[in-house]
């Protein structure tokens, strides 16, 4: 079969070539691949990869859809069954899988990362980490769910949830992640601030109905104490880190909260304590979702409670160029790669 393998670190480490098929595990399905979409993990892996425990060379890709080519007698699914990928092989039985909180279990292996991904055409993946999906639903888009609709999922729906009427402020919607909570916030109810930059990234938020703030105009903080009558906001997502960190806290109403995910500009900013203390603000960590959330995400999905953004899709043989794309900074939505 063909696929995306990560051979050496670096742009020119990744190369579309042949390498076998993958044999199944017991409780393992084998699975065709229809579409997969890139992430910012898959651009750290090609580059650095440092602090993920693997090995090269290694199949890359974390979020996929296939249909079962081969499945174990006593299978909930069959052969043609249409599935997505819940991004994570899970042991099931510690303290977090018992839980329901199976992304921090103990000895999770997250696919493209620890383990063969799901850029190529065959992955034989864990029957627990497999979710149906109707065979109308658009394998291109759905795709694009796995890993920033879950990420945002959590980070909108988790540790505080927002309700309708809430107020939201979104660091860099242009980039996979935000942009997933951006529309899933506004699905829930919330009024949604956003912030970007460029006429083009500008113009496109507002004619989808957000609150668009342009971050190189000047400090974020005043304009969103500006459209919130001097309150601030309830909620700010951030996976931007050092470059934001300051004016996310600056942007919060009394009691608010900071949700990150991520840290592309550092991860050592001012931690602010005495504003943490004073307004008695919180800074909650997260990462992927439940099994639980996901069933929740894709029940919304394939509902039409919101509609992934894709800049681009390629073919299989040009899945490198997807990863450059990526980096693009014009880029805006989702970048897919088109495998069957």
């Amino acid at each position: 079969m063909h696929a995306l393998v990560l051979k050496t670190r670096g742009p020119e480490g990744a190369e579309v070539c042949e390498t076998p098929r993958p044999a199944l595990a017991p409780e393992q399905v084998l699975v065709r691949m229809l579409a997969a979409s890139v992430n910012r993990v898959d651009l750290y892996m090609r580059d650095n990869g440092a602090g993920i425990t693997h090995s090269l060379p290694q199949i890359m890709g974390v979020d996929g859809v296939g249909e079962v080519a081969e499945a174990p007698e006593g299978s909930a699914f069959a052969v043609g069954d249409r599935v997505i990928l819940y991004p994570y092989e899970f042991c099931g039985t510690c303290r977090y899988c018992l839980a329901g909180d199976q992304p921090l279990c103990t000895s999770a292996r997250i696919f493209g990362e620890h383990r063969d991904g799901t850029i190529a055409q065959y992955i034989a993946a864990p029957e627990v980490s497999l979710l149906p999906l109707s065979p109308d639903t658009d394998a291109a888009a759905a795709a694009t769910v796995g890993v920033a609709y879950l990420t945002a999922w959590r980070m909108v729906f988790g540790k505080t949830p927002i309700a309708p009427g809430a107020q939201v402020l979104v660091q860099g919607a242009g980039g996979g992640v935000s942009y997933a909570a951006a529309q899933l916030a506004r699905m829930a109810g919330a009024r949604v601030i956003v912030t970007t930059t460029g006429a083009t990234k500008l113009a496109h938020f507002r004619a989808q109905g957000f609150e668009a703030v342009d971050y190189a105009a000047g400090p974020v903080s005043k304009a969103v104490l500006a459209l919130t009558g001097g309150e601030g906001v309830d909620l700010v997502v951030d996976n931007v880190g050092a470059a934001t960190w300051d004016q996310s806290l600056r942007s919060l109403r009394r009691g608010g909260a900071v949700v990150t995910c991520g840290a592309t500009t550092g991860s050592a900013p001012s931690a602010d304590l005495q504003r943490m203390f004073i307004r008695q603000l919180s800074v909650h960590g997260s990462t992927m979702g439940s099994m639980a959330e996901f069933r929740q995400l894709i029940a919304a999905f394939e509902a039409g409670g919101f509609t992934p953004p894709i800049d681009e899709i390629f073919p299989l043989s040009r899945a490198a160029e997807a990863l450059d794309r990526l980096g693009a900074p014009d880029r805006l939505g989702k970048v897919v790669i088109q495998i069957a």
